[in-house]
C-alpha cells in the first residue's frame, strides 16, 4: 500500500489547506543532529512525540520565539484528539462530532477569558507518518506554521496509530497550542 499524508490546521477553528514550501522555510526544519529520531516510525512513541516538541521549538527558535512550554494537560488533550480521530474514523478538527474546543475543556485548559488556543492534526502512513515528514508539511503551510509560530506559551503533542481511511499503520498526530496570558 502506499504512504499517505493529509495535513489540517486550526486557529479558533480555521482550516487550511497546506501549499508547497518556499526555500526561507527550509531553515526552520531541524537536522537529524538537532532532533534525534525524527524519521523512525518504530520509535517508542514518547519518543517521537519528544521529536515532534524539538522540532516545533527549533523552528521557534529559528524566527526569535521563545521555546513553547511542555504542558501534561494539552499532551492529554492532543492524544485525546488522536485518539477521537482514530475511534471515530473521522480526520478533522471536530472528530466523533465534538467542538474544536472538546479536549481542552476536558484537561481543564480552558476557561480563563484569557486563553487562546490552537490546533494542528495529521496523518501518514509509512515513511510520511515520520515527525519530520508531518512537521515538514506542517511548516510549509500558512496555517499550520502561524500556529506553530505562533503567540502560544504551551504545547501538548499526541501520536495515536491504528487504521484511518482503509489505511492500517496511520501515525495520527495532534498539536495543541495554548495560552492562558492576557
Amino acid at each position: 500500500m502506499r504512504a499517505l499524508l493529509r495535513v489540517i490546521a486550526a486557529f479558533a477553528g480555521l482550516a487550511i489547506a497546506a501549499p508547497a514550501a518556499s526555500a526561507a522555510q527550509q531553515g526552520l526544519i531541524a537536522p537529524p543532529s538537532a532532533c534525534p529520531n525524527q524519521s523512525d516510525p518504530g520509535a517508542p512513541l514518547a519518543v517521537q512525540a519528544q521529536a515532534m516538541r524539538c522540532m516545533t521549538n527549533f523552528a521557534r527558535e529559528g524566527k526569535g520565539q521563545s521555546p513553547l512550554t511542555v504542558a501534561p494537560a494539552l499532551d492529554r488533550a492532543a492524544r485525546g484528539k488522536s485518539g477521537d480521530i482514530l475511534r471515530c474514523d473521522e480526520f478533522g478538527h471536530e472528530a466523533c462530532g465534538r467542538d474544536f474546543t472538546h479536549w481542552f475543556e476536558q484537561v481543564g485548559y480552558a476557561g480563563s477569558r484569557c486563553s487562546a488556543f490552537g490546533e494542528n492534526i495529521a496523518w501518514g502512513t509509512g515513511s510520511l507518518g515520520t515527525v519530520r515528514s508531518i512537521f515538514s508539511a506542517w511548516i510549509r503551510s500558512p496555517g499550520h506554521r502561524a500556529n506553530i509560530l505562533g503567540a502560544f506559551a504551551d504545547l501538548g503533542v499526541g501520536l495515536r496509530i491504528g487504521a484511518l481511511e482503509g489505511n492500517p499503520g496511520a501515525h495520527v498526530w495532534t498539536q495543541e497550542f495554548g495560552s492562558r496570558r492576557c
